[in-house]
């Protein structure tokens, strides 16, 4: 399953749908301006919140955190010994689950794993719309609600570290 993220509304505080490849709104992200952490809310068509993504305060290194229904879903950090700069990790709340994110963050190309095998890939290629960028769930078994949030998430934290390197 296919869905188009508008990139240049990607910031916190602004509101944006999600399409799938139809064209039909499928996800909005709710972001919450004016808190002293970067926090936006994935909803459903129906305005129910389906995660809840926020910075996580007091982190030595930028973490976003997810979470579901009050609770901890996943916790997102850039890799602390990677060569690469665009390579994240993702622990989900069961403790014993990782995903991995690689690639080049920042244009938009990079791929979702979970023990070497694909759950997602985000790409510009695919699209000829300026400034969107696509999100491919894999696998029919996949929560495309965490991989939404996962993409827009790490693309936030590569955002942040190119603005605190300049």
């Amino acid at each position: 399953m296919r869905f188009l993220v508008r990139d240049r509304l990607l910031g916190f505080g602004d509101d944006y749908w999600i399409e799938d490849d139809r064209g039909t709104k499928v996800y909005l992200v709710d972001g919450k301006a004016m808190r002293l952490r970067d926090t936006f809310e994935l909803k459903d068509t129906e305005g129910r919140v389906l995660v809840d993504i926020h910075q996580k305060m007091l982190a030595l290194r930028d973490t976003m955190v997810i979470e579901r229904d009050g609770g901890p879903l996943a916790t997102i950090r850039r890799r602390r010994l990677s060569l690469l700069r665009n390579h994240y990790r993702v622990s989900l709340a069961d403790g014993s689950t990782e995903l991995d994110v690689s690639g080049k963050i920042l244009d938009r190309e990079f791929a979702v794993e979970y023990d070497g095998e694909l759950l997602a890939v985000v790409s510009r290629r695919w699209l000829h719309v300026r400034e969107t960028y696509g999100v491919d769930v894999v696998r029919d078994d996949a929560d495309p609600a965490l991989l939404i949030a996962v993409a827009v998430c790490v693309i936030h934290l590569a955002e942040k570290e190119r603005r605190d390197d300049d």
